[in-house]
């Protein structure tokens, strides 16, 4: 019920800035278009592999508006900012674990984010470009699925960035760095496989494919269910990691003083 509460208050706390808000998906969109305007311009006499002209835009379409629930949260969690402030002290009394706490928190805020950004987005371009929908059910339950496990993945992926600020006066740039390699390494700006060989490998031996990539391939219907497998995997890694991070941050907090 804690986490539950947690959750609708960060919710609700979002509807109130639903005008604002808009001004992110104008400039969201326009941005997803241009770049399906390129892979257009691209794909006038070029095969494009096997998604083709529409294929690509297709999946411009999907991973731009998946952007909001994957890879778009909030900086650290709010950790770096509770860190300064001193806030992190009162965290760590809580009776309940900070990773949990602040996860439940962060859920909120992504169910506002895809019913407010991520759906209107999506639509705006099933429109734009008279986009076809899957056909087969069972492709929106492995979607529904995969894009589950990638929104977890980027709250831990969020998590472990926020809690480099207990051992850094400036921990931002983890989180610029973290964009840079979601656009490169997850299937943003260009499908995984068109990377060269070295940076094919290097993608697949991290989480970022399963980011965008892997729920993008699975939607489109290139991909079935089998790549959920490294999803659940990768989920379990870094939920370890984390809970390991934050028992390290806790005696460095305790070693300040705290």
């Amino acid at each position: 019920m804690l986490y539950f509460t947690l959750a609708r208050k960060a919710y609700a706390r979002n509807l109130q800035y639903r005008g604002a808000h808009m001004v992110h998906n104008v400039a969201s969109a326009l941005f997803g278009y241009l770049y399906a305007c390129i892979w257009i311009g691209i794909g006038e006499g070029r095969s494009l592999g096997e998604y083709g002209t529409q294929g690509m835009v297709s999946y411009i379409a999907f991973t731009q508006a998946s952007l909001w629930v994957t890879s778009f949260l909030t900086n650290g969690l709010g950790i770096p900012e509770s860190v300064r402030t001193g806030h992190i002290s009162m965290d760590l009394m809580r009776p309940v674990h900070l990773f949990t706490h602040l996860m439940s928190r962060e859920w909120g805020q992504i169910l506002y984010q895809f019913l407010y950004k991520s759906i209107p987005i999506y639509l705006v371009y099933l429109i734009a470009f008279k986009l076809r929908l899957p056909e087969n059910g069972m492709t929106y339950v492995l979607t529904t699925a995969s894009l589950f496990g990638a929104t977890y993945m980027g709250i831990c992926i969020n998590y472990l960035i926020g809690v480099t600020a207990m051992w850094t006066t400036e921990s931002s740039w983890l989180q610029w760095a973290n964009h840079a390699l979601i656009n490169l390494l997850a299937g943003f700006f260009i499908p995984i496989e068109w990377l060269p060989k070295i940076l094919q490998t290097i993608a697949w031996w991290s989480p970022y494919p399963y980011l965008l990539y892997v729920p993008t391939r699975i939607y489109l219907g290139y991909e079935d269910g089998s790549l959920l497998l490294g999803t659940m995997v990768w989920m379990l890694l870094l939920t370890l990691i984390c809970f390991l991070a934050t028992y390290y941050l806790r005696r460095k907090v305790e070693v300040q003083g705290g």
